[in-house]
């Protein structure tokens, strides 16, 4: 599958559809979505985002996803029956303008664990510093709230296995994975 810059440029303003369901006990939000992910609909589809693959190698899914031509139906089930959520991806703008709509979705969603990719992400959402990588000491709607590595290969200093300990400590807590 394959777009010109013309067609992708067609999706800059698209939105993808929340991965929020009943149940959802890790919720990732995310930032920045690139232009792929709105034209195939499917979060962190661009080939070569960590997520999924670090994802894998944390245990949090069972099988590989590749999401690069959208989100398989099976796929979404699978990352729903295993307790996962992820937010539609947001400009940083949007994330803090956003941030009582996300407080909305953890209130109804309740999920254990609110994960949120990349430190400037938080720090803009949340509009507060952040001293490191990890469990925050404050709770978001009732949440346990996480700053965790962006998978972006922007964030080149991250590797798969790094991304994966993050999410893994994570997943923990949610009670997705036994640790």
């Amino acid at each position: 599958m394959g777009f010109s810059r013309a067609e992708l440029e067609s999706f800059r303003n698209a939105t993808v559809p929340d991965l929020v369901e009943p149940g959802c006990r890790l919720l990732f939000v995310g930032i920045n979505p690139g232009l792929w992910t709105a034209a195939v609909g499917a979060h962190f589809a661009r080939r070569g985002n960590r997520f999924y693959p670090a994802l894998l190698r944390a245990g949090i899914i069972e099988h590989p996803i590749d999401a690069s031509a959208g989100m398989l139906a099976a796929d979404r089930d699978h990352l729903v029956e295993r307790g996962v959520g992820i937010t539609d991806e947001l400009t940083t703008a949007e994330l803090r303008d956003g941030l009582a709509a996300l407080r909305d979705t953890v209130e109804r969603v309740a999920p254990r664990v609110v994960a949120v990719l990349g430190i400037t992400a938080y720090r803009s959402a949340f509009d507060g510093p952040v001293s490191a990588v990890g469990k925050q000491p404050e709770a978001f709607a009732g949440a346990q709230l996480w700053v965790l590595p962006n998978p972006s290969g922007l964030n080149a200093h991250e590797s798969i296995d790094s991304l994966a300990s993050a999410y893994r400590a994570a997943a923990v807590a949610a009670g997705v994975v036994r640790p």
